[in-house]
């Protein structure tokens, strides 16, 4: 007699349960706007710090012959401006100058005087932007006459140049780098500060915390404007003096949003429970407080980074800002609304820039606040 065997049941396994973050992260990847933006701004970031050891122009390099040149995709010079850019620079050199022709990429000038020609006259030819590798050809016997051949050096700048003859283009990369470091370190000090000083003051509560906050409130009283003025009549300008700066003043706002939120937290049953535990105040607040208020905390620092760069923008537009040859969007734009009328690619273009950053990272925070918003869970 054959014992039947029982048939065997699969068990499907047990589906894995999504953390908070991993949902968020679910939802923020459907939000179009904020990914796009995301994009947007992680290929600003990085063509601002690859772009300029790559760009053919430094952004220091001034190019003397080329002031306030509009933007273009065609090279320069102009070909009307290449023999009479010649025939200056050899009046510099005291030589009888001839016929000057054009031939392709190369300007080819008779040149004679009354005692033999100094070979070294080539370097009033290659001190103009507009030629390279200037040579003597074809010298006559008695070394009196010769053909001054040189290169036309021909250069883009696809979006103009300055008021001294620097690309702007170039200068827009450094200063896109410059803002964003601005905008991230001077958050990044208001949150290390911030959440530190609000968790602690909420956790405490009382005496403490009622102490901490009037703290708080004697700095919102003080001028930003006139603290900033304060540290650079000592300090000077220069970059780490602004995210300082910044920072000291935007962890206020930080901490009484964490304040807020560690006055709901604390009286949940995970803290009572940690309480009961006999886990240390310092360890409640860095084990439970701190890291349950990092969902606001994320969606305010995306609000946080476009408005330091604002107020940087504003600091370098009354001359308080980055000290040259370093430059930011606010110097470009303050630099381009002096040369509105005449050069309007000076404003244009920093602002585009700026412009683009700010949606950018607005919408990522809108983004954010959707996707850490408890009621959408």
């Amino acid at each position: 007699m054959s014992i039947a065997e029982e048939p065997v049941t699969l068990q499907e396994p047990a589906a894995s349960g999504r953390s908070l973050w991993q949902d968020a992260l679910r939802r923020l990847r459907r939000n179009k706007a904020a990914m796009t933006s995301l994009v947007v701004l992680c290929v600003m970031a990085l063509a601002s710090i690859v772009g300029p050891a790559f760009w053919p122009h430094p952004y220091d390099r001034v190019y003397s012959e080329y002031v306030r040149v509009p933007a273009s995709l065609e090279a320069y010079p102009k070909e009307d401006r290449i023999v009479p850019e010649m025939e200056r620079s050899l009046k510099r050199a005291r030589v009888a100058i001839g016929e000057i022709s054009l031939k392709g990429d190369t300007v080819h000038a008779t040149i004679s005087d009354e005692e033999e020609i100094d070979p070294r006259i080539t370097r009033y030819v290659d001190r103009s932007d507009l030629f390279s590798n200037a040579r003597l050809a074809e010298k006559t016997a008695d070394g009196k006459g010769a053909v001054m051949v040189a290169d036309v050096a021909r250069l883009r700048f696809i979006a103009g140049t300055d008021g001294n003859g620097r690309d702007l283009f170039a200068r827009i990369l450094m200063a896109i780098r410059i803002s964003l470091a601005i905008g991230l370190l001077a958050t990044f000090v208001a949150l290390v500060i911030g959440v530190a000083y609000g968790a602690t003051a909420g956790y405490l509560g009382g005496r403490a915390d009622n102490v901490m906050m009037r703290v708080v409130d004697i700095l919102y009283s003080l001028p930003f404007i006139f603290f900033v003025i304060l540290l650079v009549v000592f300090f000077g300008r220069n970059f780490v003096l602004m995210f300082i700066a910044v920072g000291a003043i935007e962890w206020l706002d930080m901490a009484r949003i964490v304040r807020g939120q560690t006055l709901t937290l604390k009286r949940r049953e995970f803290v009572e429970a940690a309480e009961a535990l006999g886990v240390s105040d310092a360890g409640i607040v860095r084990r439970h407080i701190i890291p349950n208020v990092l969902g606001p905390v994320a969606v305010y620092m995306t609000l946080l980074v476009p408005k330091v760069i604002l107020l940087e923008s504003f600091l370098s537009f009354l001359g308080l800002g980055v000290q040259a040859p370093l430059t930011s969007l606010g110097v470009l734009i303050s630099e381009g609304a002096k040369n509105m009328q005449g050069a309007s690619w000076l404003l244009i273009y920093p602002s585009i820039a700026l412009a683009l950053i700010l949606f950018s990272l607005n919408f990522i925070g809108d983004g954010l606040r959707d996707a850490l918003d408890p009621k959408d869970r």
